[in-house]
């Protein structure tokens, strides 16, 4: 019973330890450009729009636009894929992805509107 008993703790002891790691590679960091150059997977840099101009290229499967971090560097984005509605609206922009040879290759971009209420807000 006690063999048992010590397969059965390893086996959870084993579920947990490969439950933390796979947790762990999947966290995302928000991070500047800078820090995203020097780092090997895949990351999320939040910034704006800097220039109001969006290349679109390839017939419309890719596009490229300026983005301005948190700490004002800016960088060219490339992302592959359908261009997000809003997006030169955005008040804010998260581009996920990896920093490759002077630019950023976002794989997934989610775009922050500004809310159609703020600055609405009537007296009672």
């Amino acid at each position: 019973m006690k063999r048992r008993h010590m397969m059965g703790w390893l086996i959870v002891l084993a579920f947990v330890a490969f439950s933390f790691t796979a947790f762990q590679s999947s966290l995302t960091p928000y991070v500047s450009f800078a820090q995203a150059q020097k780092m090997t997977g895949t990351v999320q840099v939040r910034g704006v729009l800097a220039a109001d101009k969006i290349a679109v290229l390839e017939s419309g499967k890719t596009m490229q636009f300026l983005l301005r971090d948190e700490a004002g560097e800016e960088v060219p984005v490339v992302y592959q894929g359908a261009k997000p509605e809003g997006l030169e609206q955005a008040s804010s922009i998260v581009a996920i992805g990896k920093y490759q040879s002077g630019r950023f290759v976002a794989e997934k971009l989610l775009i922050k509107c500004p809310s159609k209420y703020q600055g609405s807000v009537k007296p009672s």
